[in-house]
């Protein structure tokens, strides 16, 4: 696959629903990437992750092939993905390795 040099969006795999803008993005501005472009719409931060597809509440976030967390809310495409409509998925840990304590459930 010949990659498009126009794009300011990466898709890093083929089934990934958020892409990473390679360069910050205003609201309004075309989101090329390969497989497609959509509109932002919002200011998405250089690095930062963007919807190149519907997510659905509840659905996995896909980034590199892998859920990295699911949305929290419905996620339109062209959309800042981030904290602020994903979680993570993944229990912190915030204790050093051998501290661990759990909790049995009622």
């Amino acid at each position: 696959m010949q990659p498009n040099t126009r794009c300011n969006v990466l898709r890093l795999s083929p089934g990934d629903n958020v892409g990473v803008v390679i360069r910050a993005v205003s609201p309004g501005e075309l989101l090329i990437f390969d497989g497609g472009t959509a509109t932002a719409i919002d200011s998405i931060p250089y690095g930062h992750k963007v919807a190149i597809c519907p997510i659905k509440c509840g659905e996995k976030v896909l980034k590199y092939a892998a859920p990295i967390g699911s949305a929290v809310r419905d996620i339109s495409v062209g959309e800042h993905v981030h904290v602020h409509n994903i979680k993570s998925d993944y229990l912190p840990t915030y204790l050093r390795e051998g501290e661990a304590r759990y909790h049995e459930r009622a």
